[in-house]
C-alpha cells in the first residue's frame, strides 16, 4: 500500500497532508514508516541520509566516498511477524539492502537478515546474513534445520526471475516474515523463500534498516515504506 494511495483516499475526507509529518501513521493495521518529508522515526549516520524528491536517499561521489557500511535504522519498533513493502531505486553501481529482524550495532551498523539488492540486479531477490553469508538465492527454496544444515530446492529460474527487475527504475520489495519463514517478492513476483529453524542463532524480531554500502560512487533511494504486523 502506497503513501500516495492513502493521500488520494483521504482527500475527500478532509485529510490534512501535514499529518504525514508524524514518524509513523497507521491505517487499518498498516503503518507508514516514511512520511515523504523528513527522517522522523529514522536514525542514520550524519551527512549520509536525506530526503530527495520524496525518497529517503543516500549517495556517495568521488569527492565523498563511502568507506564504511552504514544503515538508516527505523527506531520506533522491532517487529517479529510482519509484511513490509518498500519501493527502491538504485544507480547501476549501487549495492544496498533492507535489514529485517536485525540487531542494531554502534556507528549505525547492523547484523542480521538482509533482503539484498544491487543496481545491476545480480543480488536482487537474495537473502544475506552478516554472520552466515548467503542464506537463499533468487529462485531458491531453502530450509535450515535446527543443526544448521541447509536443504535447497529450486523455486524458479534465476535468470527468468531477474527479468522482473527494472534497472535504473523504481521496483518494489515485499518481504513477509512469519515464524521461521521469510519470503521475498520483487514487483509482485516470488523470488525466494526460506525457513530458518537453526536454534543456535534464533532471530525472531529486530530492527528494520536501509543500507548504504561502501564502494564506487552510487545512489540508493527508498519510498512508500509500509509495515503490516501479523498477529498470530
Amino acid at each position: 500500500m502506497k503513501v500516495e494511495s492513502y493521500l488520494a483516499a483521504k482527500k475527500g475526507l478532509g485529510f490534512v497532508a501535514g499529518a504525514f509529518l508524524l514518524a509513523a501513521t497507521s491505517y487499518g493495521g498498516d503503518t507508514v514508516l516514511f512520511n515523504g518529508k523528513d527522517l522522523a522515526g529514522w536514525d542514520g549516520a550524519p551527512g549520509w541520509w536525506h530526503v530527495e524528491d520524496g525518497a529517503l536517499t543516500a549517495q556517495s561521489t568521488p569527492d565523498k566516498p563511502c568507506k564504511e557500511c552504514n544503515y538508516l535504522v527505523w527506531t520506533n519498533s522491532r517487529p517479529a511477524d510482519f509484511e513490509l513493502t518498500a519501493d527502491f531505486k538504485l544507480s547501476e553501481s549501487a549495492n544496498s539492502g533492507v535489514q529485517i529482524r536485525s540487531q542494531a550495532l554502534p556507528k549505525w551498523d547492523t547484523c542480521g537478515y538482509q533482503a539484498d539488492m544491487t543496481g545491476d540486479g545480480k543480488l536482487v531477490g537474495f537473502v544475506y546474513h552478516h554472520k552466515r553469508g548467503l542464506i537463499a538465492g533468487r529462485g531458491e527454496k531453502v530450509v535450515i534445520g535446527a543443526d544448521g544444515k541447509k536443504t535447497v530446492t529450486p523455486l524458479g529460474n534465476p535468470a527468468e526471475l531477474l527479468k522482473n527487475f527494472k534497472k535504473g527504475d523504481w521496483n518494489t520489495y515485499r518481504i513477509v516474515c512469519r515464524g521461521p519463514d521469510i519470503t521475498l517478492y520483487v514487483n509482485g513476483v516470488l523470488m525466494c523463500q526460506f525457513a530458518d529453524n537453526d536454534t543456535r542463532e534464533p532471530a525472531t524480531s529486530g530492527v528494520i534498516a536501509l543500507q548504504m554500502h561502501p564502494g564506487p560512487p552510487m545512489k540508493v533511494q527508498f519510498k512508500n515504506i509500509v509495515l503490516k504486523e501479523i498477529k498470530q
